[in-house]
């Protein structure tokens, strides 16, 4: 680690606690956590683990991310803070992933650009907002995508039209390893009013129906082929059910928060609670929208 740590440009944390950079606030150590400079620092970190075979995690803002509490054993690679690159020509947005998305959103709305507006207020960078495909309201991040460059193992960049990735309900067909760096989209012009009629009913729902005052994940579970998790949790009665101190959000049952010193193994009780609860009641398999880092195979399974 220390060949890695002195050749790279950006930011190199060793042994770094992982709840520092996950929204839900718990997370032990990485072995290294790295902010690229540049798309020239990236290769050659990627190169470098591919060559000694390290493992290596990609993540944003980890604003949809749950991290094991023993940490994770490998490099995590983050361009929010770097790749921040936004330029938007007419109706063509040209974004890198570092992006936050609410930050493209609110940018694309004050130049009447319309397509994106649903999105308001989704936590999050753009990169990761494309590898889950991040929908609100009927909208989804994938809409308006024209092409994206990403970065592979061998430190090549390569594009994609949108055409050749495969978009669905909270997922997208990327490779797992290689790393989105840069997406273009063409979005439409339109007035301001429609626009900010649209952002207007997609902030008020996620006030009325999210405990934004908590740390949380967003949901936890995508919502399944016969309707809400959120309601079907609800209908288990889990509502209000804590561990430690994690809680199934009273306001919405899709949410889990912590209160303050929640560990990621309280948090794993919940979804295995919620999961066990779900298909004894209704024969409905939740499936983890969140994405889990550093948990042993079947941690989750219930």
């Amino acid at each position: 680690m220390e060949i890695l740590n002195n050749m790279t440009q950006g930011t190199f944390l060793k042994n770094e606690v992982m709840a520092h950079h996950t929204s839900y606030g718990v997370g032990g150590p990485a072995k290294a956590y790295i902010t690229p400079k540049n798309r020239v620092d990236l290769a050659e970190i990627l190169k470098f683990a591919k060559k000694h075979h390290i493992p290596t995690y990609f993540v944003g803002s980890g604003s949809n991310l749950l991290v094991s509490d023993e940490g994770i054993d490998g490099l995590v690679i983050t361009l929010g803070k770097s790749f921040n690159q936004l330029t938007i020509d007419g109706s063509t947005v040209f974004a890198e992933s570092g992006v936050m998305l609410g930050k493209m959103v609110k940018e694309c709305i004050h130049l009447n650009l319309s397509g994106v507006e649903s999105l308001i207020g989704v936590p999050g960078t753009l990169g990761g907002a494309l590898v889950m495909n991040a929908g609100a309201f009927g909208g989804e991040i994938s809409n308006y995508l024209k092409q994206v460059t990403v970065m592979t193992m061998d430190g090549q960049e390569k594009q994609y039209k949108a055409e050749d990735i495969s978009f669905s309900y909270r997922h997208s067909s990327f490779p797992s390893n290689e790393i989105v760096i840069q997406a273009e989209f063409e979005l439409i012009k339109s007035n301001k009013k429609t626009i900010m009629e649209n952002r207007a009913i997609a902030s008020g729902n996620r006030k009325a129906s999210q405990p934004l005052k908590f740390r949380s994940a967003g949901s936890v579970f995508k919502n399944p082929i016969e309707g809400a998790a959120g309601y079907y949790i609800d209908q288990a009665g889990l509502k209000g059910t804590q561990v430690g101190d994690a809680e199934i959000s009273p306001i919405h049952a899709n949410f889990f928060v912590n209160h303050g010193k929640a560990k990621a193994a309280d948090i794993v009780k919940l979804i295995r609670l919620a999961r066990e609860a779900v298909q004894n009641k209704f024969g409905i398999k939740l499936k983890l929208e969140v994405k889990t880092l550093g948990f042993k195979p079947g941690t989750f399974d219930v």
